[in-house]
Order: C-alpha cells, then structure tokens, then sequence
C-alpha cells in the first residue's frame, strides 16, 4: 500500500546528467521518466494532493518545457489541474484543464470534472456576452473546444434540455437550434418547442435577447410538416410583428376549412394575449385580404349580439320611470335612421356577395368571422353571454352586509363589493331593490356608486350609451356633475382596453367638460377607453387637462396619460410627466402621475433602468414611490433578480413608509408568474414592526397568489388578520380574497374560515371601519362576476395579462381615492369554457370533468335565519290540571323519543348511502364554468367533435364538427330590458277619458 508520493515525485527531479545538449537517449528517458511519473501521479492525485502541492512548480515547468510531446505536456496539464482543484484554485484549475486537451475526460462523473466544466462554462458565458457587447472575439479557442465537447456529450447521452439551457446561457443559437430538432420525431420536437419557448419567455430578462430566440423559435415552427401556427403566433406577439401574424392569419384564411379553424383559434388567443394597438394593426391588414368588404354593412348592419340580445337594459339602478316627450321623440328618429342604414347596408352587400366568386364569397365570409373575434366583439359576447347564464351570486351576503354598515365609508365599500359580485353579469337588481339606500350616497361616493354600473355591465358596449344615458352630462346640466362624472367613468370601465367609437365620444366630453367632476371621471374614462393606443389627440387633450393645474382634474389627468401611451416608453410623455411632477405644488396630481409615469414604461425591462434610477433617487418621496411602480410595471412577471434585490433594499431603507410600502408590493408584481416563490420572499417583511411593511407584504401575497389558494401564502396572511393596526387587517383581508377566489373548500378548507371571517368582521360593531372597509371589499371579490372569475395576472397561454397588471397597480391605489377600486375588475378572468363551432356559435355538447361535483362545485348559499315568534304570557291553571297534564306529556314524550332514535338511525342510513353515492365524475354543459385546476380533468364527451386545441389551456375553444351531423346551437340568453316585469303583471291600462274637475 502507497504511503507517499515522494518516490514518484523524485523522478521528476532534474537529472544533472540530462543537459539541453545531451544525448538524444539521455532526452528519451527522461521524457519516458516525466510520463511514468506524471501518469502514477494522475491516478494518486486524489489522496495525495497535499504532498504534491509541495511540488507544483516542477510539474508547471513540464508542462511548460517544449522538450515535452504534447502528450506528456497535457498529462502535466492535467495533474497540476486537479492539484489546484483541491487547492480550490479554480480558475488555475481551469486554465490548466484547457491545456490538459483530450485527457480532461468529459465523460467521467466526478466531482473534479463536473465542477471544472460549471467553472468552464460559467468563464464561456461570461466572454460570450462580453463579445457580443464590444463586437469581438476574444474567446480562447481550447475553452470553445470544452464547451463544445460538453454539447455532444449532451446530444451523446440524450440531455437535450440540459443542452438547450446551456446554449440560452452562451448565446448558442446554433446549439439552441440543434437541441431542438436533433434526431427526433415531429412529437418530440413539438414537445422540445413547447419547453424552449416556455423557458424563453419566463427566464430570458434581457430584451433584446428574447427576441433573438423567439425568431428561432417561429422558424423552427414553420418548418414543422404541421406548422404550429398557434405556438408562432404567440412568439410573434411577443416580438410585436402584427403583419406577420396578418400573413398567418391570412394564409389560414385562404386553406381548408381545417385552417379556418385554426386561424379563428388563433384570432381568439391573439385577442386575449395583445395589446389593443397590436390587435388593431392586424385587424386592418386582415381588412385589405378581403376581395370586397362591404363597409357601409359592416358600421351599420345589427352585430349577432344585438340582433339575439334585441337591445340591453334601457334604464339602470335610478334610472327616471318616465323620460320627457322630446327624448322619446329623438329616440324614435334614431331608430328609424338606423333601420333606414341597417336596409340600405342589407341590399348593398347582398349585391356585393352577388358580384363575387364562391371562392371569394367564402374567403369575406371567412375575414367577417376574423374580424368580429379580433375587434373583440365575439370573445365579449361570449364572456357576457357566460356570466349572465352561470351567475351564482348569494343576494344574501350584500343583504346582510348592508343591513349591518352605518358609516358612509363602509356604504361605499358595499357598493363597491356590488360591482365585483356582479361585474359582467348585468345583474344590477340589489342596487334597484334598494333606491332609498343608494342615495345616502352623495358628493365624491355618488361618482363611486354610478361608475359601479360600468363593473356590472362590463362587456356590454353596444347598449353603453343607452344604459349610462340617464347620467351622461347634458346641454343643459345645472347638476353638480358627480354622476355624470362617474357615468363617464362607466363608460370607460365597460370599454376598457377597446375603445373604438366610444373613445371619440368621451373625448369630446372631455374637452366640453366645465366642472372638475366630470372632467375627472372623463378622463378616468378616456384612459380606460384608449388604453395602449398612443393615441396623440387623446395624449394631447389630457396633457391640457393637467396643465390646468386643477387638483382634482389633475390625478385623473396624470393617470390617463400613462394608461394611454401604456409600454410606449415615449421619451417625450416622460419628459412631460416628470417635469410636471417635479414642478407641480399638488400632492393628487403628483400621485396621479406616479402611476402614469410607471404605466408608460409596461414591459420594457432593461430599457426603464436609466428613469427608474432617476426616479429613486428623487428627494421627493411620491416620485421615489413612482421609481417603485416604474420598476413593479418594466419586469412585471419577470422575477428579474436585479429588480427584487432593489426593491427589498428600498423596503427596509426608505425613510418615507409610502415608498417602502410599495416597494414591498412591487414584489407581487414581479413573482406573479411564480407564485410559490412569493411567500419565501416576503416572509421576513410580513414580520417587519413597520405597519406599512407588513401591509404590503400582505398585498404583495394577493397579487402574486391571487387565484391559487396557495397555503404558504394564506399561512403569512393568517396573523395579520388579528393585526393590531386596522389598515394591516384590512390589507390581510382583501389579499386572502384575491388568494382565495374561486377555491372551494375541498381544494382549500381554510376558505370556510375566512368568510365566516368576513361576515363576523362587517356585523361586530366594535371593529374598525377600515378593516370593515377591507372584509366588505374581500366579499366583492371571493364572490366576482357571479362567482365565474378569477384574478389573474397572466393569460390562459401564459403571456402577462397586460389589463390585469394595470387593474390591479391601479386598484392598489384605493389606499388614497376609493373610486379607484372599480380598476380591479380589469383583473377578472372568467373561469369559462366555451366550444365554438365553424360558425362561431355555442353547439349544445358536454365537457366531462373526472372529479366529484363538489370538488370544484359552487359555494352553498347562505340560509336566512327565521325570526322566532315570542311566546305568549300563559294564563293560571290550577295546581291539580298541571300534575296531569305533565304525566301525559312526558308520557307522549318518552313515545316520541322511541320513535327519533329510530327514525335517526334510519335518516343515518340514508346520510351514509347518499354521501357514497357522489359520483366520480359530473358531466358539463357548453358554455361550461371550469376553474383553472379543474381543466387538468376535463375532456371532450362528444365524439361527435375534436378540439382545435387542448382543453387544458381553457377559454374558448374550436371544435370541429367530424362526423358532418348538424349542430345543434345552444339559445342565447337574451338580456332582460328593464320593464320585462311589465310583461309579467300584465299591460298597464289605460288613462281615463279626459272629464271636467267641479268642486261641488
């Protein structure tokens, strides 16, 4: 057994004899010496590292002594390696690995080798970036010849993610390429570009970069035998290509049936995941492939949705009973101009259609159907059409919450928490039932409570105008504009992020605007409408609004600007706000443009650091809040490392708690995509003896967990429910809503919990109005859009859900204007499943869920307690009567106890049988409700249907019809105007003949 190292290290000694003049013998045997020594040394190495270390000069002269072949110089090489590996010298290591060529084995597993090739690899990523940004090579081509060896391992041994994660780290596009299609079948390519693309887009923070690999991507999808047009399409949104996706949609259009049906599948993603200005790009590009377009029709012909809906509600919650003679007057001129349009329109397209080929009749036919999904008409009508026919909402919950509230902040919050329950559902019935209650509401809560119409009525655009038009301004208006102001607001809330027409209508009213009430709603509105449309007329009129310098008007201005030039990253809007805001004396117009200079910065990562560096380091604290929101709305759902490690530094060293507060709930903005890390950030700040802090951190876990009833988070949530600061309650309250919306008690048992939590904080008199104020708010949204939506950052297809960032960054802002909260409805997702067919229409067919019905089923309603009578006072009886009379009672008592018991074990019997006989499974009707852990057990029942695409991405869906049977359509539900109930008790009679009045 070797003890030691010294007898093979003497051979390495020089020997006096060999001289650089020596013989060609005395030269052999030494070099013969050297390997057999450095060989011996390699295979002892391990044990004996100390003792060589002693001698590593001598080794590093072998190996640089040209005397020695190369293979003895490499053998050198590779001792003095793993001599400094064990010395944990790694970059020595490293350098004399590369030296060591061939003989550094990549294939061996030890930890020598696998830590030398993490440094190699780390060393290569690190000039690769370096090159890229000065534009030359400087990269030592033995580190180049590692790496690569490491790449045909992978490929040798099957590790293609492993491969694929290291060529994104290098910047290997070729490698990239190559792990992707390298010796595989098309399903497993499919498989790979599903995985690429999912690490591309959640784990590439720079830009630019991202966009590089996403090109490689959409080539790599188009050359596919099938070519995934959906998966490309998504990567080209991304990389803000419209008339590439035009080119594919049109292409689509042009092919089978079977590509029309692709190309309206991916018009429905493409509506849910771009932004407005995206959509309308594509939209006029598809318009131009269309061999004739009718378009007096088209603006005039009845849409599908009010020819089947025959108009909306007429008059909403305090809408007048009767209306003046001159308006009905007006309306009856409109409606025969309409008419007169709607035929004329009729008869010229006809004659169009009859001009045109069958080919081209059915490829217009095809871009009308394109054009109505991407305009946004069909998926609203749909999403309307869901939440009207599956609203769930328990009456009873408001009932008793608004019997409970006496404080006008706790009013406001029930109103509010009324707009959530029904937001989409059209259902404004509480707030009719209860006029008299609704108009304690005045000044500043009467804008809240009308804007509220726009949450209700969500979606429902083609009857805006008439269900707002009782408080809309008029000409002649001596009011003092707050319901006009928030009539505005509506408008903007039911259009929002698609604003078309409506969007000149409320500019208008803008500019016509006299007090600062309806200019503030109608900006809010604006905004709302013209979201990411960078529209310059809009920018402009609001830009004017601010210069007012009017405090009111100001907040809304500021903020519209920001939601109207949304991801811009305009240098000119920027200069503006911020040279406002520094500039300005108005705390409100500094908070509006707070979040406005945040929102014109959306997504554009890398590119905000310069402004939010500025903004940061600004010694007013709301712009240094604003450096917050810039950086919570430039990485949204990135996770980018950088970006948290500021935020926490600002939210345990800002001197100001507002800007620490929102430093702590950026963190939610950026972990939304990966909730579970949240809790683990944040657990630390939730403890913090800071108020505000602990505050965000509870808000932080709501926007991050919203929707996933994840039990780390409702675990942080659960101690500051008994917060002794009211505003850590009411902050804990709203967040375990936004966790807990849509779970079920079996997916989440804490949810019974937390609503009893609810109910007993808005009944106990004796809690504060702010944490009342949040409880009232969490029953609003555990319980939004008819319990049917869910809050969600992120799209179906993974993309960040860009109006539910901004809902949620703005409701945020209800700490400073109640009004503000409506904003959070943009966040509310349906939970809808939906088959369409090659029409666009609902075909009657069942979606199988393999879960029990109550594992994902609707919450039990609330039962109303029944008021006890109050016994009688009994008369006096005799002493005699009453001995008698309780003999035969506890006689006829002890029969009936007989008879219970039996009875009970019989009702127990049946208990027991009924509980075992819940069945496995439940079968669902088109359009379905399906939460989001639900669709991993759902499946197409019919046959008589295949799914364009998987079912467990959920939302709308197209099936095609294979087996040529005609469809059957579901009946649209048709939206009840608001005198049905004059149908139901009857025609009202009529006035009596006209007759003088005497007084005698």
């Amino acid at each position: 057994m070797l003890t030691s190292a010294g007898g093979i290290l003497a051979l390495l000694q020089d020997n006096p004899n060999v001289k650089d003049d020596s013989k060609a013998e005395d030269i052999k045997l030494k070099v013969q010496l050297t390997k057999f020594a450095l060989k011996k040394l390699d295979m002892i190495v391990d044990e004996f590292w100390p003792e060589i270390s002693d001698s590593i000069q001598i080794i590093e002269v072998v190996y640089e002594d040209k005397m020695y072949p190369g293979e003895v110089r490499e053998l050198a090489a590779l001792v003095a390696s793993k001599v400094y590996y064990h010395l944990a010298s790694y970059e020595d290591s490293l350098n004399y690995a590369l030296g060591a060529g061939s003989l550094f084995d990549l294939n061996s597993r030890s930890q020598y080798v696998e830590t030398i090739i993490s440094k190699c690899i780390d060393s290569y990523t690190v000039k690769r970036v370096q090159d890229n940004e000065s534009g030359k090579n400087t990269i030592d081509k033995r580190l180049e010849a590692i790496v690569d060896r490491m790449f045909e391992r992978c490929f040798e041994h099957g590790e293609y993610r492993q491969a694929l994660g290291i060529a994104i780290e290098t910047k290997r596009l070729d490698i990239f390429e190559r792990a992707i299609t390298c010796d595989k079948t098309e399903t497993q390519v499919c498989e790979m570009l599903g995985y690429a693309f999912r690490v591309v887009m959640n784990l590439i923070q720079n830009r630019s970069y991202r966009g590089e690999l996403l090109r490689v991507l959409v080539k790599l999808y188009k050359g596919l035998k099938t070519a995934d047009y959906v998966q490309m399409c998504q990567c080209l949104i991304f990389l803000d290509e419209p008339m590439a996706v035009a080119d594919v949609l049109e292409k689509l259009s042009k092919g089978s049936d079977g590509d029309a049906l692709m190309a309206y599948q991916i018009a429905f993603d493409l509506y849910e995941s771009a932004t407005q200005q995206f959509l309308s790009r594509v939209l006029a590009t598809i318009k131009k492939t269309a061999p004739s377009l009718p378009t007096p029709a088209a603006a005039a012909a009845p849409t599908e949705s009010e020819a089947k809906s025959e108009g909306a509600e007429e008059g909403s919650a305090s809408a007048p009973e009767s209306t003046e003679t001159a308006g009905e007057s007006a309306e009856k001129m409109e409606t025969d101009e309409s008419s007169a349009k709607a035929d004329s329109a009729a008869s010229s397209s006809s004659a169009a259609k009859q001009q045109l080929t069958p080919e081209e009749a059915q490829l217009n036919e095809k871009v009308d159907k394109l054009v109505s999904i991407l305009s946004g008409e069909k998926p609203i009508y749909l999403h309307l059409q869901f939440l009207i026919r599956n609203d769930k909402t328990d009456p009873l919950v408001l009932k008793n919450t608004k019997d409970a509230v006496r404080v006008s902040i706790c009013h406001t919050a029930t109103v509010i928490a009324n707009g959530f329950m029904h937001s989409g559902t059209t259902h404004d019935q509480f707030l009719r039932d209860n006029l008299d209650w609704l108009s304690r509401a005045t000044n500043w809560a009467k804008l809240s409570a009308t804007a509220t119409l726009g949450v209700i009525h969500r979606g429902h655009e083609k009857e805006s105008l008439s269900l707002m038009q009782s408080y809309l301004p008029k000409e002649s208006g001596s009011s003092l504009g707050y319901a006009e102001g928030g009539g505005l607001y509506a408008l903007g809330l039911i259009h929002a992020n698609h604003g078309g027409e409506i969007t000149e209508y409320l500019l208008g009213q803008v500019k016509d605007a006299t007090n600062e009430q309806i200019k503030h709603g109608g900006c809010l509105g604006l905004g709302l409408a013209a979201m990411g449309t960078h529209r310059a007329d809009v920018y402009e009129q609001l830009k004017f609004c601010l210069y007012q310098d009017d405090a009111v008007t100001g907040e809304a201005a500021g903020l519209a600007m920001g939601l109207t030039m949304l991801g811009s990253k305009s240098a000119s809007a920027i200069e503006d706000m911020v040279a406002y805001a520094q500039e300005t004396q108005h705390e409100k117009i500094l908070r509006g443009l707070a979040v406005g200079i945040s929102l014109v910065m959306y997504g554009r990562l890398e590119e905000a650091d310069p402004l939010i560096e500025t903004l940061s380091q600004d010694k007013d604290a709301i712009l240094r809040r604003s450096g917050m929101y810039t950086i919570a709305m430039a990485y949204c759902g990135t996770g980018n490392n950088k970006a948290i490690r500021k935020l926490l530094h600002v939210a345990v060293s800002d001197v100001n708690d507002d800007v620490r507060r929102a430093a702590v709930m950026g963190l939610g903005f950026l972990l939304f995509k990966q909730p579970d890390h949240c809790p683990g950030v944040v657990q630390l700040l939730s403890e913090s003896y800071n108020p505000h802090v602990r505050y965000g951190a509870a808000m932080a876990l709501g926007i991050a967990c919203s929707g996933t009833g994840n039990k780390e988070a409702l675990g942080l949530i659960e101690p500051m429910k008994n917060d002794p600061v009211n505003y850590v309650r009411q902050g804990a309250l709203i967040a375990s809503a936004m966790v807990l919306v849509q779970q079920t008690e079996v997916t989440c048992p804490k949810v019974k919990d937390f609503r009893s939590l609810y109910a007993s904080v808005i009944s106990d008199k004796h809690e504060d109005v702010m944490a009342k104020f949040g409880a009232i708010l969490a029953q609003g949204i555990i319980d939004a859009g008819g319990r049917n939506v869910t809050v969600s950052l992120q799209s179906r297809t993974g993309h960040t859900n860009m109006l539910g960032v901004v809902g949620m960054l703005v409701f945020c802002q209800y700490w400073y204007w109640f009004p503000l909260s409506h904003f959070l409805s943009l966040a509310f997702q349906p939970t809808a499943l939906i088959g369409l067919n090659k029409d666009l229409e609902m075909p009657v067919v069942q979606f199988r869920s393999n879960a029990k019905p109550s594992m994902y089923g609707y919450p039990p309603n609330l039962e109303e307690k029944k008021k006890e009578d109050k016994e009688k006072v009994a008369t006096a009886i005799l002493s005699i009567t009453v001995k008698q009379k309780r003999k035969e009672a506890e006689r006829k008592k002890k029969e009936e106890e007989k008879m219970e018991v039996e009875e009970k074990k019989d009702e127990d019997k049946d208990k027991k049988e009924e509980k075992k006989e819940e069945p496995l499974f439940e079968h669902l009707s088109n359009p379905a409700r399906v939460v989001k852990s639900q669709l991993r057990v759902v499946k197409l029942e019919d046959e008589k249907y295949e799914a364009v695409k998987d079912l467990g991405i959920g939302g709308i869906v197209i099936l095609n019809n294979v087996s040529g049977e005609k469809d059957t359509i579901v009946e649209p539900m048709v939206v009840v105007k608001a005198d049905s109930k004059d149908e139901e008790e009857g025609t009202e009679p009529e006035p009596p003949q006209p007759f003088l009045y005497s007084e005698d």
